[in-house]
Formats: structure tokens, sequence, C-alpha cells
């Protein structure tokens, strides 16, 4: 919640030395203080609708302006507690947990304080003291920025459900963070440093050696990702943009039309000829922009194969979307997607087995007839970054083409790891005006191919510093495990006896 800048009863945060820190504990807030942002109501909203939905982000909303009155008229805590309440009565604590591990990094991480990172990063041993959920927030403190100790509001839990109440001692502000702090420490040195950003962070900065203010300055602009301890590659959920309360009414009013326009955006690719979807998509909103020459189709009388187009994965939309640049409709390869996106497919596709010699078979008899699409990384990413690329192509062909794709979603994602994955063409399509750049490459010289000597994965690993030179992305090691791991607490596999070859809407 806002509050009004505290009065100056500590010297300015711009005052106190980073350098020699090592040795030093450090103790802050976090909304105001290690964030740049005073509200914690868009934090609340992501944890609503990511493991709530929609009606739940709606119950928040409504929730807020009681919660805002009882805040500035009532106290700090009374405010904090009907938040808590709308957003995780009768919620289960692993969806909350799986929020806070998955969702909730990415935007913290592009919310840090320059100045405040700047002391707490220096230090040797670094605490945050918050009156926020602390299942909210651990995840992220921990894991990004290494955090060793995180004291906060601990939510009351009745077998596997958040109550919507809190535990003793209650909300942590004022005399509560104070005492918290002492219990954390007792036996220990006093922290060398504490740092907050309002009059009720005062007590527990008085029990430090040294305390500063974080003031209020709309115009900060937080620490860059190159200077984060640990990059956020992976992360889920459905929201792009932060949600503030005035964001937070827009998707919910939004997303009764958003849907109606994107089952028409489906229903245009998938019952239009190939040729006219292009232009289709185009008058229903969604961008399409095609850049580099493509190579021409195969000829089959003159027994040619077809060429692989080995396309960057953003969205299981990417295979739609090269056939909507080429005009004409490519198969594709591909693995783990519901039966409903195999319903709506407007191209055929032939899901992977992942048994290595079967794959090779079937690709190679696809190509046989035609061309085809792979996206070699085996699963999105949303950030600028490729995954590894799977070695297996290369040694089927040498007609390689690479092709860079990358996407514009300004209010939804249009994938998930943790959720049903047959929403992720409605979600991609409910955005306002969603863009797609598909970027042919030119195809792999001769020389450059596991038939002129170069192994499988020199062939993949060029090809995918080519697409990534193509999109100013960077090269990771990172595989389709290494994702679901982070994200989902599973390596992402398939059970056997689900896999079938179907028509299917992507990889």
């Amino acid at each position: 919640m806002a509050t009004t800048p505290p009065p100056c009863a500590f010297p300015n945060v711009e005052n106190c030395s980073s350098v020699g820190r090592e040795s030093d504990t450090v103790v802050m807030d976090m909304d105001g203080t290690l964030l740049c942002g005073r509200s914690s109501f868009p934090y609340f909203a992501l944890v609503a609708y990511e493991a709530g939905g929609v009606l739940r982000l709606l119950l928040l909303l409504l929730a807020s302006p009681i919660a805002g009155i009882l805040y500035y008229f009532i106290s700090e805590s009374a405010g904090i507690r009907v938040l808590i309440f709308a957003t995780f009565a009768g919620m289960k604590v692993s969806d909350i947990e799986s929020v806070a591990r998955a969702v909730l990094p990415k935007f913290y991480s592009s919310d840090l304080h320059p100045e405040s990172w700047r002391v707490f990063s220096s230090c040797g041993k670094r605490c945050v003291l918050t009156a926020n959920p602390r299942i909210m927030v651990e995840a992220f403190l921990k894991d990004y920025l290494d955090t060793d100790m995180v004291i906060g509001t601990e939510i009351s839990v009745c077998r596997g459900r958040a109550t919507g109440f809190v535990e003793s001692p209650g909300i942590l502000v004022g005399d509560s963070k104070a005492d918290a702090l002492k219990k954390a420490f007792i036996g220990e040195n006093v922290p060398e440093i504490g740092l907050g950003d309002r009059k009720t962070d005062h007590p527990f900065m008085k029990l430090c050696k040294e305390g500063y203010v974080v003031p209020s300055k709309p115009e900060v602009q937080p620490v860059s990702r190159d200077k984060l301890p640990k990059t956020v590659v992976f992360h889920d959920g459905r929201l792009v943009q932060k949600p503030t309360p005035f964001m937070a009414l827009l998707i919910i009013l939004w997303i009764p039309i958003g849907f109606i326009l994107a089952c028409l955006r489906i229903a245009a690719g998938a019952l239009l000829p190939m040729p006219l979807v292009y232009y289709a998509f185009w008058g229903l909103g969604v961008r399409v922009y095609v850049k580099g020459t493509p190579p021409p189709p195969a000829k089959r009388s003159t027994g040619q194969t077809g060429v692989l187009f080995i396309c960057s994965h953003r969205t299981l939309l990417d295979p739609i979307f090269l056939s909507t640049a080429l005009g004409r409709p490519i198969p594709a390869v591909t693995y783990s997607v519901s039966r409903l996106s195999e319903f709506i497919s407007p191209i055929k596709t032939v899901r992977l087995s992942r048994d290595r010699v079967t794959d090779a078979k079937m690709i190679i008899n696809l190509l046989e007839n035609g061309d085809l699409v792979i996206c070699p990384e085996g699963t999105t990413c949303r950030e600028p970054f490729l995954l590894r690329f799977s070695a297996l192509f290369a040694e089927l062909t040498d007609e390689l083409v690479p092709v860079a794709m990358s996407n514009r979603m300004s209010m939804f994602h249009g994938t998930t790891a943790r959720g049903w994955k047959g929403m992720d063409p409605f979600y991609f399509f409910m955005n306002p005006s969603p863009a797609y750049e598909v970027t042919f490459l030119n195809k792999l010289p001769q020389e450059l191919t596991c038939g002129a000597g170069k192994s499988s994965h020199e062939v993949a690993n060029y090809i995918q510093r080519m697409v990534a030179a193509s999109l100013s992305y960077e090269c990771t090691s990172f595989t389709r495990k290494d994702k679901y791991r982070a994200l989902a607490g599973n390596d992402g596999t398939v059970e056997k006896p689900k896999l079938s070859q179907n028509k299917v809407m992507g990889c």
C-alpha cells in the first residue's frame, strides 16, 4: 500500500557507504525499500490471478478500496489483512508456493531499487524484514538475491489451504517488526545496517547500528538485469505486465472481449486457405512481419527432398506463423500438446516419441514428402535466450534453413509450464494486437553440414548461434528438463501411452 514519505529521522540511503561491508549484516524492508514500488497490490494481484483465476482477481480488486481506507484511517496492519484475506482465503498452499517460485521472481527482479541493492549486495549477511507474507517473497529473495534470512508475515493454514488469516504475532509492521528482529538476532551481534522507507520501519531501524531511509522518488530506475547475481531465464504465469489496480481492472474487462476475438482469430487460421491467413490475421489485428527470403517448395517430381526449417521456439504457434509467412501449410513435429490444440490445428504435425530411432525414421519419411519444421529447443522460452538445440535434426538432412522467430504480447503470455496448455493459443490471440516476426536466414552451406564431415553437435550449435545473433539473444545450455524442473517441479516428460501421431496446433 502507498504511504506518505516518512520524516527525515534517519539519513538518506545515498549516504550509506557500501565499501568494506563484507562482514556486515543488513536488514531492510521490502516494498518501497528493496523494491522501487511502494505498493504490494500488484504482487497480491499476481498470486490472485495466477493461482485463483479472474474471479479471485476481481475479489481482490473490489477489496482493495476497503484495504486502502483501513490502511490510512485505522492502521497499516488492518489494510494488509484485507489484502491477504481476499487473495489467500481457501487457496491451496502448494499453488501459492508455485506462483511464488515460478511467477513472482520475474516481476520482483525488475523492480529492485538501485541504492538499496547497492547496499544490500555489498553486505556479507542479508536479511529482509517485511509485512508481506513470507510464502510470497522467500523463494525470490533466497534463490535470486542470495538472502540469508527472510522474516515475514506467516499465513494461517488448515489442511493444506490458506484460511485467509495470519499467525501470531500478526502482520509485521511497527513494533512487531522490531520484536521479530530481536527474536531473530538474539544472542548475535546487532545488525550493522537497517533500511526502511516509512515511519512504521523506524522501530526496527533503531535497533541497528546504522539506519537509513529510502525516499520515494517516482523517477528512480530499477536495477538492470545484468547487475543481478542470477538472471531470470525461466518464468511462468499468464500476465505480461505488473497488474496495478488500473491494469487489473482492464484485464478483467478485456477477458470476455478478448476471448471472443481469440476465437475469431483461431477460426480464421483454421478454416481459411493458408494463402489468405496472412491477410485475415492483419484484418483481425494480428501483425505478421516477414524478413529474409524463404526457399521455394520442394519439387517431388524431380526427387527433391524437402528442407527442414529450424525455428527458435517462442509459443506453440511458431509453425502456424511460419506457414502463414510462406503462404502454404508446412508439416511440423511436436511434443506434449493438448487435445484441444490438436482439434483446432490448421497444419499437420506428428508428435515426437522421444525415441531417437523412431523419431529419426519419422522425420526422414516426412522430408521425402516435402518441407518440414522443427523446434530443436524442445520447449519455449520467453526471455531473450535460446535453449540448447537438440542435435538429432542435423543427422537427418543437409537441407537446413534456420528461422528466427520472435513475438510480442502486451497482456497475456501464450505459453505455460504449470497450467493447461490447451489455452495457450487462446491466450496468445486474446492480446489486443499480438505480433510475430518471422526471419528466414540463409540456408546452411553444404560445407557446414554433417554431410561435409561436421558433427551433429557442431551443426546444431552453429545454427543456435546464427539464430541468436539474428535476434540479439544469448545462447544457453539449458534444456526442456531444466525449464520444467525450475517452474513445475518435474522434467516435462509425457508418459508414453499418451503419445500418438496427430494433427496438432504446433510444438
